[in-house]
């Protein structure tokens, strides 16, 4: 005699429909975060969010570029002799590379390139570490 039990569905659990569909229910494995670490959580999230912020507002902060072909000290007596056409020598060789300074920081070598219409620009040739523009 075989054993015929019949199933009532009102108290057979039934599968919700992230188990019937091949998930898992997540409800079963709820976890419980101290207040202490929620609180851990919100000032991690509250802290990359200010880090977003100020990373945001530097990338607006103007910088002056300035890009430095040669220099050349002299004696102010042949400054003020200086007039329209003087040559005056630098102390860089033609095709050298130029310094390259952001706010009187060296930050780079280049090349000067020139560009459309006549006007020039510098092609980064190598960057400066930060701990070498120190």
């Amino acid at each position: 005699m075989a054993d015929e039990t019949e199933t009532n569905p009102a108290t057979t659990p039934q599968p919700d429909e992230s188990q019937a569909s091949g998930g898992v229910d997540l409800s079963d494995f709820s976890s419980e975060v101290s207040e202490e670490g929620a609180e851990r959580l919100g000032k991690l999230h509250d802290s990359e969010q200010e880090q977003a912020r100020d990373r945001e507002a530097i990338l607006d902060v103007p910088v002056k570029i300035t890009a430095v072909v040669g220099d050349v000290k002299m004696p102010v007596r042949d400054l003020v002799c200086l007039g329209r056409g003087a040559v005056v020598p630098l102390n860089r060789k033609l095709g050298a590379s130029i310094d390259i300074y952001a706010n009187d920081r060296l930050i780079a070598r280049g090349e000067i390139t020139i560009i459309e219409d006549d006007n020039i620009a510098v092609t980064m040739t190598e960057i400066m570490s930060s701990s070498a523009s120190v």
